[in-house]
């Protein structure tokens, strides 16, 4: 569960990103946000796992309150916590399979099972057959499938994505909306921003609109 509580955020100089939002999202549960460039959707998700801290109100994750949490507590929020950001930030000189396997490794996973963890991230964003291939080899889609098969490897039971589709023509645009609907399928709570809500004119996933920091509909 995901509930924020009045959550304002402001930056320095008075820039006010979100203005007393508040909603809930069930676990399991996969919703869109939508709304104009500046209107609070990257700030809000960075809100989820602590990378932004509101400036009043709270954000809890399944019961906690992390509008406070010490800084030394935020990286053991973080691994329940996949994040998609707009940058892929891979690693160029890793194969497919090394850059998935890493956050593994930073977390000490025995190595037979997170064997186990990368083969079935590959399979649930469809990059099994390019494993081997460095990330430069692949086409814009097939790393930002990679960066998200990374985020999910972990298998967070929340994951975080900032215009997952964002540059990518139409096709390669479906295609990654297909991945999340896997990861939707098998139970992950996910909150994904988008520019091009017509992606979703087949599916109808719940919307969040948000306009100027304030939401419009939910």
């Amino acid at each position: 569960m995901i509930v924020f509580d009045c959550v304002t955020k402001r930056y320095p100089g008075g820039n006010m990103a979100l203005d007393e939002v508040s909603f809930r999202v069930s676990p399991g549960e996969l919703v869109v946000l939508s709304g104009h460039t500046g209107a609070g959707k990257s700030t809000l998700l960075k809100l989820i796992p602590a990378i932004e801290r509101p400036t009043s109100g709270t954000v809890q994750i399944n019961g906690q309150n992390i509008s406070r949490m010490p800084k030394r507590a935020v990286p053991y929020l973080r691994r329940n916590i996949g994040i998609v950001m707009q940058e892929n930030r891979l690693l160029l000189d890793r194969s497919v399979y090394d850059n998935i396997l890493l956050p593994l490794v930073i977390n000490g996973h025995p190595l037979k099972e997170a064997a186990k963890r990368v083969e079935a991230a590959l399979d649930l964003a469809g990059l099994s057959k390019l494993e081997k291939e460095l990330p430069a080899r692949l086409s814009s889609g097939e790393q930002r499938r990679l960066a998200i098969a990374r985020a999910f490897v972990n298998r967070p039971s929340i994951l975080i994505a900032d215009d997952p589709t964002a540059c990518l023509d139409p096709a390669c645009a479906s295609e990654i909306v297909e991945v999340f609907k896997s990861f939707s399928s098998a139970g992950v709570t996910i909150l994904m921003a988008t520019h091009d809500i017509s992606l979703f004119r087949n599916w109808l996933p719940r919307q969040i609109v948000l306009d100027h920091g304030q939401i419009m509909e939910q």
